[in-house]
């Protein structure tokens, strides 16, 4: 262990005062009554060792106070200068109740932003590289096989090209999306609207829209929403039961009012989500177990669009199925 490891964990005996000034004014106070202490215990010595040793005392209990009032402040020193190299790993320890402990405080607390924001980082690109790369690999064989002529530029190889490009543009938009709404550039317009109509202009825009039952109860239920966030939401709720539902999987859509709040139900009769993914299928790039192609950032996207409404989506248990529900305000 360093010595500056050691003097960190040495006794800190002004950390519970709270005023920086108190703190200074003890120190003085202190310094002065063990010098005089000293200077007295010593009088029938000789005058210049008395006052020698009356000095070393003052500057002893000096530094052994002084101390614990400036580690915080060379313990930032050295996490900050940490951090210039990449480590957000180092803390400062923050017992003192001062104005010098509040800082510590908050140093520690912008320490772990920063590190989690460089692990978002790390973790978005590593992502990103992985999504990406499986479509381009894909296309990428597909037109060199075309071109050295092993393969016919037949309708059904050009169908396999024309999924991978749509998949390529959907995690290009879904990822400028999930820019738009974490930087805070998505401002809501909200407006009164029936719920009725939008999720039947929804449904249409949707995969088969026969394959959708609409059940709006009453039927001139209102919500109070952005209606192109919301029709994000709907729409990548519907998708998702479409991809992850058997070939000819019957979706339902139901709205209700509900203790002064609007429900929406998305429900589909698939394999479900099993209760240990619930609470990650909402995370960036999780899938639930999926390898159906999907980018894994429309439940994310969703999430953070009815969060931006101040309401709440989940997982429902369900008997067999998937149900996703959104709770938000209503007019």
């Amino acid at each position: 262990m360093t010595a500056g490891r050691i003097l960190d964990r040495m006794p800190r005996p002004l950390d519970p005062l709270r005023s920086f000034k108190v703190k200074t004014g003890l120190l003085v106070v202190a310094a002065l009554f063990f010098a005089s202490l000293t200077f007295w215990v010593t009088a029938r010595w000789p005058f210049r060792y008395a006052l020698v040793l009356a000095l070393l005392v003052s500057l002893a209990v000096t530094q052994i106070l002084a101390h614990g009032m400036t580690s915080p402040l060379r313990s930032m020193t050295a996490a900050a200068r940490a951090m210039a190299t990449g480590d957000y790993s180092r803390r400062v320890r923050s017992t003192s109740r001062d104005e010098i402990g509040e800082l510590a405080r908050a140093f520690n607390q912008m320490a772990e932003d920063l590190e989690a924001a460089d692990r978002y980082r790390r973790e978005l690109i590593g992502n990103v590289s992985h999504e990406l790369r499986t479509p381009i690999s894909a296309l990428q064989a597909l037109l060199e096989n075309v071109v050295d002529g092993v393969e016919e530029p037949d309708p059904a190889r050009m169908r396999v090209a024309l999924d991978q490009t749509e998949r390529l543009g959907r995690l290009v938009a879904e990822l400028l999306d999930l820019s738009r709404v974490e930087g805070g550039a998505v401002q809501l317009e909200r407006e009164i609207f029936p719920v009725r109509e939008f999720l039947d202009d929804v449904v249409r825009q949707s995969e088969d829209p026969r394959r959708v039952t609409v059940d709006v109860q009453p039927p001139h239920l209102r919500a109070d929403a952005d209606t192109a966030r919301l029709h994000q939401v709907v729409a990548n709720l519907v998708d998702n039961a479409f991809r992850h539902g058997p070939a000819r999987t019957e979706v339902v859509v139901r709205a209700r009012p509900d203790a002064g709040r609007v429900v929406l139900e998305v429900e589909d009769d698939g394999p479900g989500i099993a209760p240990g993914e619930r609470s990650r299928v909402f995370e960036r790039f999780t899938r639930g177990g999926s390898t159906d192609g999907g980018t894994g950032l429309g439940l994310a996207i969703a999430r953070w669009a009815v969060d931006l409404h101040d309401g709440h989506i989940e997982v429902l248990d369900t008997a067999e199925g998937c149900c996703i529900r959104v709770s938000l305000p209503a007019a």
